[in-house]
C-alpha cells in the first residue's frame, strides 16, 4: 500500500508560537519548524517494508492530495484537532481510507470517529501491523483500543529517513513514558499512565547516534529529550548521563523541580551536555500550586533551586500557566516581579486551557465553565474557559501584558546583560567556538533586520552585536529570545 503519514499544521499558515519559533525559522532560511511530532517518524518505523511511505508534515509544506495513498495516518493533538479533521475529510471525500490516532482521538473518540475510516486509541506500537493488514484486506475496523502500556524494550527506534531533518531545528529523542505527578491541568498521566517506562540506555544511544551522525551532509545539531521529566527515573537517568558524556553532545530535557535537590544528578546533567532545562513551574500562588495538585513545587524555593541549578550552567526555562482560579488582576505583576527577579531567561507563558482527559476539564465541565470546544482556541494563548476571579477579557489582557514586558528588548538585554557579566556561556562558547566568518554572516543577518522591526529591535542588535564577537553570548539564545520579542508583537493586535 502507498501509506501517507500527515502531521497537521499548527495553527493558521501566518500565527506564531512560543513553540513553533517561526522567527527563527525565518531568520535560518532553510529551517521552517522548531520539531516534529515523534509518533510520525515512530509509525513509520512499525511499517512492514513492502509499504510505500510518504510523510507531509503541514507546518513546512504543503499536502500533495493528487498522490493517490491507499491509506491515510494522521497523528492528533487538541489544538489541531480541527485541521487534521479538514485533512481527513478531504481524503476521504477522494475514497481514501483515514486512521486518526494520538491524545486528542484517545480522548475524544467519538468526535474523531465522525471523520475518519478507524481511530487509534492509546498507543499504536502493538496495533499498527494489524491495522496495516486490515486495511490491505479492506476490512478495517472502526477502533483499535490499545489494552495495556507498551513495553518500550521492544520499540524499533524511529525511521527518521522519512522526514527532511534539515527543515527543522531540533531533533527529538523520548527515553521514557509516563508521570509520577497528577496535576490537574495535564493529559499525561492520563495518556501514558503514572509508572515510569523507559527504554534501555542502549536504545537511547542508537538513537542519539542515527540523529547526530552525519549523513548525506546533514549536520549535527542539538537534541530535544521529550521526556516529561526525564529525571523521573532516577537511576535510570544517572546511567544514561553518564553515557551520554562519551558521545560530547547538546541537549535540553524537560525536569521537575526537585532536580535541584540532586547535586550529583545535576552534575552528570551537565558534564554529559546539558545546557537547559524546562520546569514547570506554574505558578508563584501556593493556592493555585494546591489547586493543580502540584504539591512538590510547594516544597521547593524557586528562586534557590533556580540558582543551585545555574550554578551548574544549566540554564533554567519556567513554565508558567495564567488564569488558575486563584490569579487576580494583580497576579499579572506579580509573575512579571518574579520572573525579573529570578532572571529567567525564556519562561513559557500559557494560559489555562483544559485540555479533554483531564481532571481540570472534566471540573470546568461541570461547573458550566468551558466557553466553547473549538479546538483551534485551544493553544495555550486563548482563553476558553470562564477564570474564577476575572473575565475572560481580563486574563486574556493579563496574559498579552505578561508576555509583552518580560519580552520587551529592553528586559531582554537586561537579562541577558547579567548571565554575560557573570560568564555564563565562556565554557560553552570554548568548547564550541564560532568561526570569525559565522559571526560575520551573523552579524549581517542581525543588521538586515533593523528596518520596519519591533520596538527596541535596532537598539538591542546594536548592543548586542559586539558581545556576539567577544563570545559573551550564545547564537541560539539571542534567536530564540528574538523569536520570543517577535510571538509577543504577534499578540498585541
Amino acid at each position: 500500500m502507498k501509506i501517507a503519514l500527515i502531521i497537521p499544521r499548527n495553527g493558521e499558515p501566518d500565527d506564531s508560537s512560543f513553540y513553533d519559533l517561526k522567527f527563527v525559522s525565518k531568520f535560518l532560511f532553510s529551517k521552517k519548524s522548531f520539531a516534529y511530532l515523534l509518533a510520525i517518524p515512530t509509525l513509520a518505523a512499525l511499517t512492514p517494508p513492502e509499504h510505500e511511505i510518504r510523510v507531509f508534515d503541514e507546518n513546512i509544506e504543503e499536502i500533495d492530495y493528487e498522490w493517490g495513498p491507499d491509506l491515510v495516518g494522521i497523528s492528533v493533538r487538541t489544538m489541531f484537532a480541527k485541521q487534521a479533521y479538514s485533512i481527513s475529510n478531504e481524503f476521504r471525500t477522494r475514497g481514501v481510507k483515514t486512521v486518526l490516532g494520538g491524545i486528542h482521538p484517545s480522548m475524544c473518540t467519538e468526535e474523531a470517529m465522525e471523520h475518519c475510516d478507524a481511530v487509534v486509541v492509546g498507543e499504536a506500537e502493538e496495533l499498527w501491523a494489524g491495522l496495516l493488514k486490515d486495511a490491505a484486506a479492506g476490512s478495517l475496523q472502526k477502533v483499535y483500543r490499545a489494552e495495556r502500556k507498551i513495553d518500550m524494550h521492544t520499540t524499533p527506534p524511529p525511521r527518521w529517513s522519512v522526514l527532511p531533518r534539515d527543515k527543522y531545528l531540533a531533533d527529538i529523542v523520548q527515553t521514557t513514558k509516563g508521570c509520577p505527578f497528577h496535576c490537574e491541568f495535564c493529559s499525561v498521566y492520563a495518556y501514558d499512565g503514572q509508572g515510569i517506562r523507559n527504554k534501555s540506555v542502549d536504545q537511547v544511544l542508537q538513537e542519539v547516534r542515527g540523529v547526530t551522525s552525519s549523513v548525506g551532509g546533514y549536520q549535527k545539531k542539538a537534541i530535544f529529550f521529550a521526556d516529561d521529566n526525564i529525571i523521573a527515573n532516577r537511576k535510570f537517568s544517572r546511567e544514561l548521563f553518564r553515557e551520554l558524556k562519551k558521545l560530547k553532545i547538546k541537549w535540553s530535557c524537560q525536569a521537575s523541580i526537585n532536580i535541584s535537590k540532586d547535586e550529583e544528578t545535576l552534575k552528570l546533567m551537565r558534564e554529559s551536555g546539558c545546557g537547559s532545562m524546562l520546569i514547570g513551574l506554574e505558578s508563584v500562588s501556593e493556592q493555585n500550586l494546591a489547586r493543580m495538585d502540584k504539591g512538590i513545587n510547594k516544597k521547593h524555593d524557586y528562586l534557590q533551586a533556580i540558582r543551585t541549578i545555574q550554578a551548574h550552567g544549566i540554564l533554567v526555562n519556567g513554565s508558567f500557566i495564567v488564569g488558575y482560579d486563584f490569579d487576580t488582576k494583580e497576579s499579572f505583576d506579580e509573575l512579571i516581579a518574579f520572573i525579573n527577579e529570578a532572571k529567567l531567561l525564556m519562561p513559557l507563558i500559557n494560559v489555562l486551557t483544559p485540555f479533554p482527559g483531564t481532571k481540570l476539564f472534566q471540573r470546568l465541565e461541570k461547573e458550566g465553565r468551558i466557553l466553547h470546544k473549538d479546538w483551534s482556541k485551544y493553544d495555550s494563548k486563548q482563553v476558553v474557559f470562564s477564570p474564577a476571579l476575572l473575565t475572560p477579557e481580563e486574563l486574556q489582557q493579563g496574559y498579552r501584558k505578561v508576555i509583552s514586558e518580560i519580552y520587551s528588548f529592553e528586559s531582554i538585554y537586561k537579562k541577558l546583560d547579567h548571565y554575560m557579566k557573570i560568564g555564563f556561556w565562556a565554557t560553552y562558547n570554548t568548547e564550541d567556538p564560532m568561526k570569525l566568518k559565522h559571526q560575520l554572516l551573523f552579524a549581517v543577518r542581525l543588521l538586515s533586520l533593523l528596518p520596519g522591526g519591533a520596538p527596541g529591535r535596532a537598539g538591542f542588535i546594536f548592543k548586542i552585536l559586539p558581545d556576539i564577537f567577544k563570545g559573551r553570548a550564545r547564537v541560539s539564545t539571542i534567536l530564540n529570545l528574538m523569536a520570543f520579542n517577535d510571538f509577543a508583537c504577534s499578540q498585541r493586535s
